[in-house]
């Protein structure tokens, strides 16, 4: 194992990212000229909650943007103290995984239980990761 698969789950994350960005201005600008809202007037988050009504591929941008950093920042450390395992890579994968769902539930019919069981499972994958990563790293 080389060490450069690790990357191949962040290929996929910023992938995913960029597919909930398009998703978002293929959402925002239709919905703002429809309802004829100015750009100006949604310069806050507080104004754009006042106005728009679909903001679920915004708040899913947000959300890749919270968790995902400790992921990357693993993945890095992994490459970098050349702790790339099966299992790190497994460990990656499912963090994938669980956010590619996490964004399906929110950008469509987004029931909240669903998306908080997915979003919980994902993050606890991170902790999970960064144990082993620490282990890894007191061992030497």
């Amino acid at each position: 194992m080389s060490g450069n698969e690790i990357f191949h789950p962040v290929l996929a994350m910023v992938a995913l990212t960029l597919v909930v960005w398009v998703r978002l201005y293929a959402v925002r600008i239709p919905e703002m000229r429809r309802l004829r809202i100015h750009p100006q007037a949604v310069a806050t988050s507080a104004q754009k909650s006042a106005h728009l009504v679909d903001t679920r591929a915004a708040d899913n941008f947000s959300n890749l943007f919270e968790v995902p950093v400790l992921f990357y920042l693993a993945l890095i450390v992994a490459y970098l103290t050349q702790q790339v395992t099966p299992l790190v890579l497994g460990l990656a994968w499912g963090f994938v995984a669980g956010r590619v769902l996490h964004s399906l539930i929110q950008c469509s019919y987004n029931k909240v239980m669903h998306r908080f069981t997915v979003y919980v499972l994902s993050t606890c994958v991170v902790w999970v990761l960064w144990a082993v990563l620490v282990v890894g790293l007191l061992r030497g």
